[in-house]
């Protein structure tokens, strides 16, 4: 469920654009809404998780999923659907820990490398439907279809679970939570998103982005410290003692920052810019995750045969080869000699990072510490995304703005088209024009902001490939 909606919203979000006149910093919120809550709570699911009984937590987390997901599809205005997105990153903190951990605990650690491998396969493989899914259901019905097919999904899960699931927990865990911390982590996460994200409208010099970057800081900071001198903490500092398991959640937070930033962007470049069908956009990631899914369970292996230093640093790396490809792109061309050959070079690098990278977080604590253990590696790899969201746009909003001037620039079209089209610029290519421009004249502005877009697109894989090689550089230095 949340794999298949976590990507599958990605392909609704030119039609989220389109339905709600909504601009990119609008339709990022529709994401990052989800992707906080997730990235705040998730250490709290896991120590729920750990103490009150992991099947437990898991199944109240996918009957929340379900409720929130309907609230999704019910949703009038984009601030509806960004409350409801954010309901739904609640309820998956409770589910998402409680998957892994349960795997953790039922396997030995001879077994255990392979058993997440599979686990990674088959979360692979649902990720890779949901596009799939989602685009056909945006075409044939509506984006709300996204949202609803979580319910049947949830019914089953369910009933698996109440059947084949044992339960599991820590019995020497008390039964109090960190709410404090979990309160503090949620306001530092959120402020420093917020500043990120309104930056790119407002400037760095806007005192309310000023304020909220200073707030997120501060809040964070006080977090640690609490964290650092709480008698049960929610993020136990102790475990970052392991050298393997600061390195590995440290190389999961580059890694993932690069990976959520481009997975936003590319069904926008596809869909707005490349003309593709949603659809098609949601089915260009399948290479990707077939070779995931291929491949995870060899790749689990490898930390049992050839340690976990070596897939780790070759894993990045090649992600980060995958992305510079994508900077060759321009518009226009076949999908076989434009993207896909990215999307494969991308795909074998995740493949061979993912399964060692959870595998040596696992390995790295005590097995009754699965739960929070699985809980951090999770929420590291939700706020890189969540991170690389806000940072990529600015990333990419600058460098669209920048090359824009300069065609419009070169362009004679009236003052009230130059300022129409100013209004429009945080749409992205989804920008509209005015409707009673002549054909000739829109054809060329359309032409220079799809070209501008472009040029932003570049510039997100140029970071993400950077990013890519400092995990690799993280993982080259610090896994044992």
């Amino acid at each position: 469920m949340a794999f298949i909606d976590g990507t599958a919203v990605n392909v609704a979000l030119p039609a989220l654009q389109q339905d709600f006149r909504a601009t990119v910093l609008d339709v990022q919120w529709v994401v990052e809404s989800y992707a906080l809550f997730l990235a705040a709570l998730l250490l709290v699911g896991g120590s729920m998780g750990d103490r009150f009984g992991r099947r437990l937590v898991f199944c109240w987390g996918v009957g929340l999923f379900a409720a929130a997901s309907i609230s999704c599809g019910l949703a009038e205005t984009v601030n509806q659907l960004i409350i409801a997105r954010g309901a739904q990153g609640v309820s998956g903190a409770l589910l998402l820990p409680g998957s892994l951990a349960i795997i953790s605990e039922s396997f030995d650690e001879e077994r255990r490398g392979r058993a997440i491998g599979t686990w990674s396969a088959f979360t692979a493989i649902t990720a890779g439907i949901g596009p799939v899914i989602g685009g056909w259901l945006i075409e044939q019905i509506s984006w709300r279809a996204v949202f609803f097919i979580n319910v049947p999904l949830a019914v089953v899960v369910l009933a698996i679970s109440f059947l084949r699931v044992p339960e599991s927990r820590d019995n020497a865990e008390s039964k109090s939570l960190d709410w404090l911390g979990a309160g503090l982590g949620t306001l530092g996460l959120g402020a420093l998103v917020y500043g990120l994200i309104e930056s790119s409208r407002l400037g760095f010099g806007h005192p309310l982005v000023i304020s909220t970057l200073v707030v997120g800081v501060l809040a964070l900071t006080i977090f640690l410290l609490f964290e650092s001198n709480a008698r049960e903490p929610m993020l136990p500092l102790t475990l970052f003692r392991s050298r393997d398991f600061s390195g590995a959640n440290l190389m999961t937070f580059f890694l993932y920052t690069a990976l959520g930033g481009s997975l936003f962007f590319v069904p926008l470049n596809l869909i707005q810019v490349q003309g593709y069908s949603a659809t098609a956009a949601g089915a260009a990631w399948i290479p990707l995750i077939l070779i995931l899914f291929f491949l995870s369970r060899w790749a689990g292996g490898l930390v049992r045969t050839h340690r976990a230093k070596w897939p780790l640093v070759a894993g990045p790396t090649i992600a980060a080869l995958g992305y510079a490809l994508f900077t060759f792109l321009g518009i226009g061309g076949s999908y076989w000699t434009t993207f896909f050959p990215p999307v494969v070079v991308l795909g074998l690098g995740m493949a061979v990072s993912v399964a060692p990278l959870t595998t040596t977080v696992m390995n790295a604590v005590p097995k009754n510490r699965a739960g929070i253990a699985s809980g951090i590696n999770n929420a590291v790899s939700r706020i890189g995304g969540l991170l690389g969201i806000a940072v990529l746009g600015i990333v990419v909003l600058h460098a669209f703005n920048r090359e824009l001037d300069q065609r419009l620039a070169r362009l004679d079209i009236a003052p009230e088209i130059r300022r129409f089209i100013d209004d429009q610029r945080v749409r992205l290519a989804g920008a509209e024009l005015l409707r009673d421009t002549d054909d000739q004249t829109q054809l060329a502005v359309r032409k220079e902001i799809n070209e501008s877009f472009v040029v932003g697109f570049r510039a997100v894989m140029m970071t993400a490939a950077g990013l890519a090689l400092i995990s690799a550089l993280c993982a080259l230095i610090m896994i044992g």
